[in-house]
């Protein structure tokens, strides 16, 4: 991590807020013959969440519509029901998280890959994208992963932030 500023952006962070599709997962739809949509989403990305709770930080995922895939994926990553935030208004729906979790923009990070996600990425302390994600994602976010979507951008962040907060090597010792 040689960029001061990404590193006091990080060292700030008390919630990492996080796009679903195109981060946790690549994009990529898998149909079956008889029309059941599935996705796939990395392991690598679990042990990310579960340093960042672990150490203090809190994770939700906000898109447009929690799904089923959604909620499963919150279950392995141990996100709580009540972070999993679905709306097509996603700024309206942070104003209220604000209010009832009493954070503000310069307390989050968040995650996007597409156009959609530029409002929310610039309103954050800490924007990230991965490194597949669009030229308009990356033109803004503060740091852009090594990883591509659902390839451990969770993971490649956390350790990012934890190292800036210096929190990185307690985890590290506590699971090992």
């Amino acid at each position: 991590m040689g960029d001061t500023s990404v590193t006091e952006k990080a060292k700030a962070i008390k919630y990492v807020i996080v796009d679903i599709h195109g981060v946790l997962t690549d994009n990529t739809l898998y149909y079956t013959d008889d029309g059941k949509k599935s996705e796939a989403f990395s392991l690598h990305d679990r042990l990310g969440f579960r340093a960042l709770m672990e150490s203090g930080i809190k994770v939700a995922f906000l898109t447009s519509k929690i799904s089923r895939a959604d909620e499963q994926m919150g279950k392995i990553y141990g996100i709580p029901q009540e972070m999993l935030w679905g709306s097509s208004a996603k700024m309206s729906l942070l104003d209220e998280k604000q209010k009832e979790l009493q954070f503000t923009d310069e307390d989050f990070c968040y995650i996007g890959d597409e156009m959609i996600d530029l409002g929310m990425m610039k309103r954050a302390k800490f924007s990230v994208a991965p490194s597949d994600a669009s030229l308009e994602a990356k033109g803004v976010a503060d740091y852009v992963t090594k990883a591509g979507g659902g390839r451990g951008v969770i993971r490649e962040l956390a350790e990012l932030i934890l190292r800036a907060q210096g929190k990185w090597e307690t985890f590290v010792e506590k699971i090992t």
